[in-house]
C-alpha cells in the first residue's frame, strides 16, 4: 500500500539506532462512531544525535513532543511515519493523534450487531497494524512494555494483555481501565478487546504453581451458543501438555480467550488475549472436521504464549519460527493430549494438501523465506509457512527423535526467553540434544523449495516374492534439491474383505534410489505405501498393482491415515495429469461413503468438485458436474440417520447442482418437502441451500432479503451477500461487482462471503463478461484498499471456474504489462494464472 511499507534494511537500520524501553498508551473510545483519541508515550534508547521515524497511521495528528521538544505534524507527519530527528541518549516521545477505526479487521475493528445494535471492538494487529492504534516502532524485534489506559463506556468489558483492573468512573457513563504494563513483547502482540461482551472464567494451577485465571468472551447475541466448558477443557489440556513438553511454566499472568466479530483469520496469539473467529461459536449444527479444526487452532494459539511470545523472530523471514512449530504442536497436542486422537490423519489430509499445492506454485518459497518488506510478509501466511513448514518440523522430529526434538525446544525457550532469534537458534539447541548435525539438513529443508516425489521400484518372480524393492526420489526441474527421508514403508493385503497392514518398515532414504533390502524375499502385498506414518513430506506414487487396489478398495483399509496417504496419492496424480481426472471422481463417489474421518471426507468432496468443475475435459464438464451432484445426492441419502456424512454430503449436493431438476431437490429439502432422516435444516443449512437455489436462478433478491428478514444477524448478512452475488444473470453479476469494487464501506466478512458468491461455478457463463473489468480493478483495488480487503478481491473475484485459455492468456497479458507493479500484486495474479495452467493441463489429460 503507498506510504505503508517497510523494508527489512530500514528495519535493521532502525534497530541499530533504537532500543525501545517501555510505551504508556491512553485511549479514549467515547469520541463517536468514526474515530478514538490516542495518545503515546514511547521512551526508548538511541544514539546520541541520530535521527530514524516512528510508525503511525492515524486521520490527524495533533500534537508530537519530543524530549521536550514540540514537533509540527504538518512538517514531520507523512504516509505512516513521524520523523524523528536529533535523538538524544535517552528519549521520551509523545504523539496525541485521532485514529480511525476500521471495518476490514485490521487495526481496531468496530462492529454493529444487527440483532441489538450494540458496538464491539477489537484489535488485530499481525503484521503492521498496532501503528493504527498507536504511535509505534512496528517491528518485532524492538520488544517493549505496554502500559495501555483505556476510557470507555461504563458497560463495557475491556480486556487487554493484562489482568483487567476494575474500572474508575470517568465521567457521565464512561471509566477508565488502567491496565498494568506487560511484560517486554513484540507490538504485533498486543491486544484491546472492548463492549458489551459475555463473560465467563475458571482457572487453572501452572508448573510453577502460580494460579492462572481463565476467561472465555463472546458477543451477547451468540454467548448462549457457545461451549465455554469444552474451551476451558481443551486449554487445560493444553496447558499440561506445553508445560510438561516444553519445560517452561506459561509465562504470561493470565490466558483469555475472545470470540470476536468479523474476523479474517482463524485467530491470533495476543498475549494472554487469544482472538477467535466467530465461526467457532457454533448456532447450527457442525461437522466434526470443524470441531476437531476448532480444538486444533485453541492449541495453536495457545502453543503460541511460548513459540512467538515468549520467543520472537527478529524480522518476518523467520516467521515459520512462529507459525510452523505452533502448526506443529498445536496437531502432536490434540492427538496426545485430547480426544482427538487421529490429528495426524487430519494434518495429512488438510494440512499437507494445503502445502503440496503451495508449494507447486511459481510463487514456492523456502520454508525460511526472503522477506524483504511488509508486502512480502503478508502474502507469506501460506501453505509453506503453516503447513509445509509443520510438515517440515514432524519429518525433523522423527529425524532426530522426539525426545531429544523436545529437550531442545526447552534449552531455547531457556536461553532466549523475552528475546528474538533467527534459525541459527533453534538448531544449535537441537544438535546439543540429539548429536545431529543440522546444518546440511536445514539448507536442503528449510532453505530450499519445492516438493520432492517418491515411487516404489518393485521386481517379482513368477511367485510374487520381492526380488528388488527401491525407492526412486524425484525433484522438479526448478527446485532439483534430493533431500533425506525418513519415512515408514507399508504393506497391506486383503484379508476378509479388509486392507490391512501385514508388515511395516521404517527406513532412511537419501539420493536418486534407495534400495531397501530388508523387503526382499517377502510376498508382494495388495498395496505398497510409501511414507505410512506420514513422517515424511513428499508427495508419493502408488505402483500399478496398488493403484488398482487403491480404486477397488479404498474404503477397506482399517486405518485412517494410511487411507489418507491414498487419497491423497490419488489426488496428486489427477493434478500432475498423470492420471484422469474422469477417474477421480469415480474413486470418490465409489470410495467415499465408507471414509470415518471427517476432515478427509471435507477435503476429498472440495477436490471432487474442482474435478468436476475444472478438471475434467471441457466437453464433458456439464455431464461430469451433473453425474457429480447426482452421486452426491445418492450418497446423502444413503448415509447414516444424523451423521457427519450425511451433512457433508447434503450440503456438497447443494454446492455441485447444476440442473433444474436437481435445484428442485434443494429447494424440497429446504421446504422440508423432502425430509432425510436424521436431518435437521437449520440455519446455517438453510441458508447453504439458499445460496445453491440463488446460484441456479431458482430464487431472487426478494426471497433473499426475506431469509435475512428472518435471520437478521452478522452471518446471516454474510449469507445474504453470498446468495445474492451468486445470482447468475448478468444484470445481478453487474450489481454485485459494483458493490464490491466501487463500494468501499462493506465489512471484511461480506466483501469475502459475496467475492465467494459472485464466482460459483453454477454462474460461470456470466463470469466470461468480467474478465476485462478483473484486471482493469487490479492496480486501482491494491492502491486504494487495505492489504486484506484487497487480497479478498484480487483472489477472490479471480474467475478460475473458466478454466480456459482466454483467461490463461488475459492473465499472461497482465502480467507481461504490468512487470513494475508491486512485487506482491504480481504474485497474486501469477498464482491466480498457475491454477488455470494445471488446470488445462489436467483437461488435456482428462481429454485422453
Amino acid at each position: 500500500m503507498p506510504g505503508e511499507n517497510l523494508t527489512r534494511i530500514e528495519a535493521q537500520e532502525r534497530r541499530a539506532v533504537v532500543d525501545t524501553q517501555s510505551y504508556e498508551i491512553a485511549l479514549d473510545l467515547t469520541a463517536g462512531d468514526e474515530v478514538f483519541t490516542s495518545r503515546s508515550t514511547v521512551r526508548f534508547t538511541a544514539t546520541d544525535g541520530a535521527s530514524t521515524f516512528i510508525d503511525l497511521i492515524a486521520r490527524d495528528v495533533r500534537e508530537i513532543t519530543l524530549n521536550g521538544r514540540t514537533l509540527d505534524p504538518a512538517t514531520v507527519f507523512s504516509d505512516s511515519r513521524i520523523a524523528l530527528e536529533g535523538l538524544a541518549a535517552e528519549n521520551e516521545l509523545t504523539v496525541l493523534a485521532d485514529c480511525e477505526y476500521t471495518n476490514t479487521g485490521e487495526g481496531l475493528h468496530r462492529f454493529v450487531d444487527p440483532v441489538d445494535g450494540e458496538v464491539y471492538l477489537y484489535s488485530q494487529f499481525e503484521v503492521p497494524d498496532s501503528r493504527r492504534v498507536f504511535a509505534v516502532f512496528e517491528q518485532p524485534d524492538l520488544k517493549a512494555t505496554f502500559r495501555f489506559t483505556v476510557t470507555a463506556p461504563a458497560a463495557w468489558k475491556v480486556v487487554s494483555n493484562s489482568p483487567t483492573p476494575e474500572p474508575e468512573p470517568a465521567g457521565e457513563d464512561s471509566a477508565t481501565w488502567s491496565f498494568e504494563p506487560t511484560p517486554r513483547i513484540s507490538s504485533y502482540i498486543t491486544a484491546l478487546v472492548a463492549g458489551p461482551y459475555e463473560q465467563t472464567f475458571s482457572e487453572l494451577t501452572s508448573a510453577d504453581g502460580r494460579v492462572i485465571p481463565l476467561g472465555v468472551y463472546a458477543r451477547k447475541s451468540l454467548w448462549q451458543h457457545l461451549d465455554a466448558d469444552y474451551v476451558f477443557e481443551k486449554t487445560r489440556q493444553g496447558f499440561a501438555y506445553f508445560e510438561d513438553k516444553f519445560g517452561v511454566p506459561y509465562p504470561f499472568a493470565k490466558y483469555d480467550q475472545l470470540f470476536v466479530p468479523e474476523f479474517n483469520a482463524g485467530a491470533m496469539e495476543n498475549a494472554g488475549a487469544v482472538t477467535f473467529t466467530e465461526t467457532y461459536v457454533f448456532r447450527s449444527k457442525v461437522t466434526d472436521a470443524v470441531k476437531e479444526r476448532r480444538v486444533v487452532t485453541i492449541l495453536h494459539e495457545l502453543a503460541h504464549m511460548w513459540f512467538g511470545d515468549l520467543v520472537t523472530m527478529k524480522w518476518w523471514n523467520d516467521l515459520w519460527l512462529n507459525e510452523s512449530f505452533a502448526e506443529w504442536a498445536s496437531t502432536i497436542a490434540t492427538a496426545e493430549a485430547t480426544e482427538w486422537t487421529e490429528a495426524w490423519t487430519t494434518f495429512n489430509a488438510m494440512e499437507k494438501t494445503w502445502a503440496y499445492r503451495q508449494d507447486q506454485l511459481p510463487s514456492t518459497h523456502p520454508v525460511f523465506a526472503e522477506i524483504n518488506d511488509l508486502e512480502d510478509v503478508q502474502v507469506n501466511f501460506d501453505g509453506i509457512t503453516y503447513a509445509k513448514g509443520g510438515s517440515v518440523l514432524k519429518q525433523l522430529a522423527a529425524w532426530v527423535g522426539i525426545e531429544a526434538f523436545f529437550a531442545g525446544v526447552s534449552a531455547y525457550f531457556h536461553k532466549n526467553a523475552w528475546g528474538n532469534t533467527e534459525l541459527s537458534d533453534l538448531l544449535v539447541e537441537l544438535e546439543a540434544t540429539s548429536g545431529r548435525e543440522l546444518t546440511t539438513w536445514s539448507k536442503k529443508w528449510l532453505e530450499t523449495a519445492g516438493v520432492n516425489t517418491l515411487a516404489p521400484e518393485i521386481r517379482v518372480d513368477g511367485d510374487g516374492v520381492i526380488t528388488r524393492f527401491a525407492i526412486v526420489q524425484t525433484a522438479p526441474a526448478d527446485y532439483p534439491t534430493i533431500r533425506p527421508h525418513r519415512l515408514g514403508v507399508g504393506f497391506y493385503s486383503l484379508q476378509d474383505g479388509a486392507l490391512v497392514r501385514t508388515h511395516y518398515s521404517e527406513l532412511d532414504v537419501d539420493g536418486d534410489l534407495t534400495e531397501v533390502a530388508e523387503l526382499k524375499g517377502l510376498s508382494q502385498p495388495d498395496l505398497v505405501l510409501l511414507n505410512d506414518n506420514d513422517l515424511a513430506y513428499a508427495k508419493i506414487r502408488l505402483d500399478e498393482r496398488s493403484l488398482q487396489t487403491a480404486i477397488a478398495h479404498l474404503g477397506k483399509i482399517s486405518d485412517p491415515l494410511a487411507r489418507s496417504l491414498v487419497w491423497g496419492a490419488a489426488w496428486d496424480q489427477t493434478r500432475d495429469a498423470e492420471a484422469s481426472a474422469t477417474d477421480y471422481i469415480d474413486l470418490v463417489l465409489r470410495n467415499i461413503a465408507g471414509e470415518t474421518e471427517s476432515t478427509t471426507v471435507r477435503t476429498t468432496l472440495a477436490q471432487l468438485q474442482l474435478a468436476a468443475n475444472s478438471y475434467v475435459a471441457p466437453e464433458t464438464r456439464e455431464a461430469a458436474r451433473e453425474r457429480v451432484a447426482e452421486g452426491l445426492w445418492q450418497l446423502a441419502q444413503d448415509a447414516d440417520a444424523g451423521s457427519d456424512s450425511q451433512l457433508q454430503f447434503v450440503t456438497a449436493f447443494a454446492s455441485a447442482a447444476s440442473t433444474p431438476d436437481q435445484w428442485r431437490r434443494v429447494a424440497a429439502v429446504r421446504s422440508g418437502e423432502t425430509a432425510l432422516a436424521g436431518l435437521e435444516v437449520d440455519a446455517d443449512l438453510s441458508w447453504a441451500l439458499l445460496v445453491s437455489l440463488a446460484a441456479g436462478g431458482a430464487v431472487d433478491a426478494a426471497e433473499i432479503d426475506a431469509a435475512l428478514a428472518e435471520d437478521n444477524t452478522a452471518k446471516g448478512g454474510e449469507f445474504a451477500a453470498q446468495a445474492r452475488a451468486a445470482l447468475p444473470d448478468a444484470a445481478s453479476k453487474r450489481v454485485a461487482w459494483s458493490a464490491l469494487v466501487e463500494n468501499t464501506d462493506l465489512p471484511n466478512t461480506v466483501v469475502r462471503s459475496a467475492a465467494l458468491g459472485f464466482v460459483h461455478p453454477a454462474g460461470v457463463e456470466a463470469l466470461a463478461g468480467f474478465v476485462t473489468d478483473y484486471f482493469d480493478m487490479l492496480l486501482p483495488v491494491w492502491e486504494s484498499r487495505t492489504y486484506q480487503i484487497a487480497q479478498y478481491l484480487i483472489v477472490g473475484l479471480y474467475p478460475a471456474s473458466l478454466a480456459d485459455t482466454t483467461l490463461r492468456d488475459a492473465t499472461r497479458s497482465w502480467l507481461a504489462e504490468h512487470t513494475d507493479a508491486p512485487a506482491a500484486l504480481r504474485r497474486l495474479v501469477a498464482e491466480n494464472l498457475a491454477g488455470v495452467e494445471r488446470a488445462l493441463s489436467v483437461q488435456e489429460r482428462d481429454a485422453q
